[in-house]
């Protein structure tokens, strides 16, 4: 069995839905292991949030193409904590959720407090804005 048949069998077995390469280096080495997901992006068992950074994938009811299993909403705070990053409620979701106001927030904003970060986390043109709060 090779290493992309591994990582494949991994990534069914795991409840995880956000994955990076240092969870595969067990199987080979660096390289081998971003070459194995690189080629399981190109079937569609994942799909590429960012830099180093893969969700599992379904295809698309309406165009067939890998989507991720769960919406950037739910991905996203996965991704900054495996990064590391204490993702946080929005100042605009936190004042629609307590009823302050009734404009719906757009887009996906995390707010990751003091902390930095400059990475590009996102899919399909729809990308995680940071709020600093």
């Amino acid at each position: 069995m090779n290493i992309t048949d591994r990582i494949r069998r991994s990534v069914r077995g795991r409840s995880d839905l956000v994955f990076r390469p240092a969870d595969f280096l067990a199987f080979g080495s660096e390289a081998s292991v971003k070459r194995a997901l690189k080629e399981l992006t190109s079937i569609g068992v994942l799909v590429r949030l960012g830099v180093g950074i893969y969700a599992k994938a379904k295809p698309s009811v309406i165009s067939g193409k890998p989507i991720p299993v769960q919406p950037l909403e739910v991905l996203g705070p996965q991704v900054l904590t495996k990064l590391g990053v204490r993702p946080g409620q929005s100042l605009q979701t936190a004042a629609y959720n307590s009823g302050r106001t009734a404009q719906v927030p757009t887009g996906v904003i995390v707010n990751i407090g003091k902390q930095r970060i400059s990475r590009k986390i996102g899919f399909n043109g729809k990308f995680l804005q940071y709020e600093r709060a």
